[in-house]
């Protein structure tokens, strides 16, 4: 096996800064970038960067459609080749004009672009799966709720719901965060809540029924009066483990620290829909349930915007086209209404209040 590099290893390192402290990249974003970027200088032979030529680019493209998968054996998905060659373009872009990378062009990075097929097919927006409200309310309501444990995961599952906060914020958020009196969760990264691009807001409960905001109310009072937690203990503390009469670790209940990741968060949510016999849904689909189910409790447009903000979304557009989208069934639904006659106004409002709402939409997503 070829030396590294070591000019490469250096130019790579203040790469990985730059994704850091100037992009503000995730940490998992940076090791995929690591990750491609190393995969082409493996493809290359350890060669220099500065020494970069088209010809390498179109080989590394090669290899990445030859690649296959270790136990499978199916070759690499078109968006997974995709995002590759992208995050090694992004590093000769950046290289471009550096000291001792003058050499390099513009034009000649544009080889890492995979033909427009594949990049259509990569990009390309597909309806992802989502549980209904009521599938949700059925797992809930089927776990078992007999030890501290057992408690949390049920309170976890029914806060996803309840809050539609994405799973690495529930992961960090601390009693003090809920307000079970106003039905407010405060989103704050200064307090170590970890939103998507340290966003601070507040958020309501989202209506959704089933006695889940009561689960979350008992869940809270027996961390306080059971095992006297204050403000500043976690929402969701993780497991202790202690080593058992075996020597193996084993469970011991729960711990006064939180969560370092979402992991756990989706283990439990893996266990808790087997065991309702139901497919997996990771927690993040659980925003894209309450995006559907937007439309079938909101009415006007101000009711639309309000349950687009307690999805943290600064615009309705967000909503609508990353979590909205009208359901495949529902749209079947519409059509077949359609062909038939069935008016699709229930609010019954006339064609010139249509336009009008119309108009503020456009005139919102303008802005």
């Amino acid at each position: 096996m070829r030396k590294r590099n070591s000019k490469n290893q250096r130019i790579k390192r203040d790469y990985l800064i730059y994704l850091a402290e100037a992009q503000g990249r995730s940490k998992p974003t940076q090791d995929q970038a690591m990750a491609a970027i190393a995969a082409f200088e493996t493809s290359t032979g350890q060669k220099d960067f500065a020494l970069f030529h088209i010809e390498q680019a179109r080989g590394f493209k090669r290899q990445l459609s030859e690649l296959r998968h270790p136990e499978t054996k199916a070759p690499l998905a078109t968006a997974t080749i995709h995002a590759r060659l992208m995050a090694v373009k992004a590093f000769f872009h950046w290289l471009v004009g550096r000291q001792g990378y003058r050499r390099l062009a513009y034009g000649d990075v544009e080889y890492f672009n995979p033909s427009t097929k594949d990049a259509r097919i990569a990009t390309a927006k597909r309806e992802r799966p989502a549980p209904s409200v009521e599938m949700v309310l059925r797992v809930v309501q089927g776990m078992p709720a007999g030890t501290d444990i057992q408690k949390r995961d049920r309170a976890v599952i029914a806060f996803a719901l309840v809050s539609g906060a994405r799973d690495n914020a529930i992961a960090s958020f601390r009693l003090k965060h809920v307000d079970l009196g106003a039905r407010t969760i405060a989103h704050e990264p200064r307090d170590g809540v970890r939103t998507k691009f340290s966003k601070t807001y507040t958020t309501w409960f989202f209506p959704v029924g089933g006695g889940l905001e009561a689960i979350i109310a008992d869940w809270i009072a027996h961390l306080r009066t059971t095992h006297l937690f204050g403000p500043d203990d976690p929402l969701f503390p993780a497991t202790e483990m202690r080593i058992g009469a075996d020597g193996g670790f084993r469970p011991a209940g729960l711990s006064r620290q939180g969560w370092a990741s979402a992991e756990p968060i989706r283990r439990i949510f893996r266990q808790a829909f087997a065991a309702a016999g139901l497919p997996y849904f990771n927690p993040h689909s659980l925003r894209k349930t309450l995006a559907a189910y937007q439309h079938e409790v909101c009415a006007t447009l101000e009711e639309h915007k309000a349950w687009s903000q307690n999805l943290g979304h600064e615009k309705l557009d967000t909503t609508f086209t990353h979590y909205g989208a009208v359901p495949g069934r529902r749209q079947a639904e519409i059509f077949a209404g359609l062909r038939a006659g069935v008016s699709r106004n229930p609010g019954g409002m006339s064609d010139q209040e249509v336009l009008r709402r119309a108009a503020e939409l456009m005139q919102q997503r303008a802005s």
